[in-house]
């Protein structure tokens, strides 16, 4: 059994938000020595929004270790957290572009694409993983002004527009992939708002994939459940954050590396007859 299927307890901990990964405790597995390239990305180009930390920065050393190059997209706050990524991406070998971007506009995001093919040449698969979330324990009466309209561009706008920027460059055979959430399914209600842009997100990719599909570009959603990031200690309390992921079925918070092979998978040839799907990465909470 390798170390990151064992049991994990998180401390009471947090942090402001966006978060720093080297503030951590316990610090994330990403995948640096834990994950197994097998060439299932050989040649590809990738773009990945949120790529500096967590799932995106698990996803970006994947993908490398697989034989991809990557671009990452994130805010402009967290460079320190993207140099870290890129730092590992070339360790595996490959090349990754760093494009810091506030995706909440479409200028943003057709500027964002532009600057992916540039620094790629081409794009094979596009990540929408960017996110943000903060909990709110006060009802729908007790959230902020302005949070909605956050958390639905980052989340759900964001990823629309990238998607409508990209697809002219994608080629048959591409993929495009979503983060989704145990959330669509079970919504927390500290995270009404959050949980909403996921269900969203799951209906964009179905319709996409209904869209896109008679062009030969795959578009699927990964569903995590509780995973183990900055976003978790930067946007609960301290006392949530405790024992996080403790009441999973397999008792314990997934690693980012573990939700990044989901997405190797769909963004791999072993997937060519996969489209319209999520696919849970639940610790055992089911997602129908």
């Amino acid at each position: 059994m390798t170390s990151r299927a064992k049991p994990t307890n998180v401390p009471a901990q947090s942090q402001p938000w966006p978060g720093r990964t080297t503030e951590m405790d316990p610090q994330p597995d990403h995948g640096e020595h834990s994950h197994t390239g097998r060439e299932r990305l050989v040649g590809k180009k990738a773009l990945i929004t949120g790529g500096d930390s967590g799932i995106g920065r698990a996803t970006a050393i994947a993908f490398a270790k697989e034989g991809a190059d990557v671009a990452i997209a994130y805010l402009p706050q967290e460079q320190a957290d993207a140099e870290a990524t890129r730092a590992a991406v070339e360790d595996a070998g490959r090349s990754c572009a760093l494009l810091p971007t506030d995706q909440r506009t479409e200028s943003a995001n057709v500027d964002l694409a532009a600057a992916a093919v540039d620094a790629l040449g081409e794009i094979h698969v596009l990540v929408n993983n960017a996110g943000f979330q903060m909990a709110q324990t006060g009802g729908i009466t007790g959230f902020p002004s302005g949070q909605l309209e956050q958390v639905f561009e980052t989340n759900v706008f964001a990823g629309f527009w990238l998607t409508k920027a990209i697809v002219p460059h994608l080629g048959s055979g591409s993929s495009v992939i979503f983060t989704t959430s145990i959330q669509a399914y079970d919504p927390s209600e500290p995270l009404l708002d959050y949980a909403a842009t996921k269900a969203a997100l799951n209906n964009l990719m179905v319709n996409l994939a209904a869209d896109l599909g008679p062009q030969g570009i795959r578009v699927n959603a990964v569903a995590p459940g509780p995973i183990w990031t900055p976003l978790i200690p930067s946007t609960f309390d301290a006392e949530k954050v405790k024992d996080f992921g403790a009441d999973t079925p397999l008792g314990r918070p997934g690693q980012p590396v573990e939700v990044a092979a989901a997405f190797v998978f769909l963004a791999s040839d072993e997937a060519s007859y996969v489209s319209g799907t999520v696919l849970g990465v639940t610790g055992g909470k089911a997602i129908f």
